[in-house]
């Protein structure tokens, strides 16, 4: 008896639904998107481990890129629907990152590095901020020599 208990247990699955009344055809709705969602679930899509991106048995290719910008990456890669992993390469200085990818993602991932290598090079190329113009300027007024005082009030100067 106990044999069979343990298997019901194992094929067990947790259901809660919160409703302020609950209907038949309400919990007929859930129980469908719930079971829909058993038989369909959904793959882990954007930045993975490396033992997940492997999981499907698919073949894997691989990029060298700088630390510089790995946010602005992951979020170009996000938009472009790409699976990867990435690994940092600390034995160099400065450290490489590696990404790993899906080799059917091949042309998503030729999209997303294009975008993420204009977004790199237009940082590069960005003007000086107003802060640092403004720092500057305030360096310089410093340095200027005082303008020499009148004690003629009204006179000029020669």
């Amino acid at each position: 008896m106990s044999m069979e208990h343990e298997q019901i247990n194992d094929r067990s699955v947790a259901f809660c639904i919160r409703g302020t009344k609950m209907t038949g055809r309400m919990l007929a709705k859930a129980m469908q998107a719930f079971l829909k969602k058993l038989k369909n679930p959904k793959s882990e899509h954007g930045e993975q481990s490396l033992k997940s991106l492997t999981k499907d048995g698919a073949s894997l290719a691989d990029i060298e890129i700088s630390g510089d910008n790995i946010g602005t990456f992951k979020k170009t890669a996000r938009k472009y629907n790409v699976d990867f992993a990435l690994k940092c390469d600390k034995s160099e200085n400065p450290p490489k990152w590696i990404v790993f990818f899906k080799s059917r993602d091949d042309k998503a991932l030729q999209a997303a590095f294009n975008e993420y290598s204009k977004i790199t090079l237009k940082h590069k190329n960005v003007k000086p901020s107003m802060l640092t113009k403004l720092r500057d300027l305030k360096e310089l007024v410093k340095n200027a020599l005082a303008p020499a005082k009148n004690r003629n009030r009204g006179g000029h100067e020669l």
